[in-house]
C-alpha cells in the first residue's frame, strides 16, 4: 500500500460516515475487486440497469460483467442512430438501477457533478429506483467549495479530452475558461447534499485513483 493509499484508507471511512449522516448508503473498500463485488451484490437480477458516463464503472468492469450475467441493460452505445441513443438515455431515467461516477465528493459527504446534457445528474436526482455511485478517493475534496473547484478545473477539462470532436477552451489548453461554447460539457451543476428517500443513492468509495 502506497503512502497515498494509506491516507485514503484513513480518510475514506470518515467520508462514509459523513455520507451516512446525509442518508446515503455508503461503503469504503481498499481494493477495486472488493468494490466491484459489492456493486454487483446491490443489483437484483430482475432490475433494468443503465448508466451515465463513468470511467470508474468501466474500469471496474461492471457493465461487462452485468452483460455476461444476463442483466437487462439499457446501453446507449449500442444505439443505431443519434435519435435511438437519445431515446435510450431518456428510458434510462426510469430504469431500476442507474450506475454513475461522481466528479467530486466533499469530506462532509456532499456529491458534486457537472453534466453536458444533464442525463446523469437528472437520474441522480429523481427517476431510477436506486443509484449506485462508484468513486476513487482521488475525487475527495476538503470542502464543498473545493469539490466544485475540482469538478470544474480537474474533472471537466480531463473528461472532454475523450471527445476530440468537441471544441472548447479546455479541450485546447486543458484549463477551465468558464466558457459559453456550444460544445461545453459544463451545462448543469448539481450538488447532492442529502439523499431522499434514505438509501436510494448508494456510494462506493475505493482507495485508488480512478476516473477523473
Amino acid at each position: 500500500m502506497t503512502h497515498i493509499e494509506k491516507r485514503y484508507s484513513k480518510l475514506g471511512p470518515q467520508i462514509v460516515k459523513a455520507l451516512k449522516s446525509r442518508s446515503f448508503d455508503a461503503w469504503y473498500f481498499d481494493e477495486q475487486d472488493e468494490a466491484a463485488e459489492k456493486i454487483v451484490s446491490l443489483i437484483p437480477k430482475n432490475h433494468v440497469v443503465s448508466w451515465g458516463g463513468s470511467m470508474t464503472m468501466l474500469s471496474l468492469g461492471i457493465q461487462e460483467r452485468l452483460a455476461k450475467e444476463g442483466y437487462n441493460l439499457l446501453d446507449r452505445d449500442k444505439a443505431a442512430s443519434p435519435e435511438e441513443r437519445l431515446e435510450i438515455m431518456r428510458q434510462a431515467l426510469l430504469c431500476d438501477t442507474f450506475l454513475a461516477g461522481t466528479n467530486a465528493v466533499s469530506e462532509d459527504g456532499q456529491l458534486v457533478n457537472i453534466d453536458g446534457y444533464g442525463n446523469r445528474a437528472a437520474a441522480m436526482i429523481f427517476g431510477p429506483k436506486q443509484v449506485i455511485v462508484a468513486a476513487g478517493m482521488n475525487k475527495a475534496a476538503k470542502t464543498l467549495k473545493d469539490a466544485v473547484t475540482r469538478a470544474r478545473t480537474v474533472a471537466a477539462p480531463s473528461n472532454i479530452q475523450r471527445f476530440p470532436n468537441l471544441k472548447t477552451p479546455c479541450s485546447e489548453n486543458g484549463t477551465c475558461a468558464d466558457c459559453l461554447s456550444a460544445d461545453t460539457i459544463c451545462s448543469y451543476f448539481v450538488t447532492t447534499r442529502f439523499c431522499k428517500p434514505a438509501g436510494r443513492i448508494k456510494v462506493i468509495l475505493i482507495g485508488k485513483d480512478l476516473g477523473f
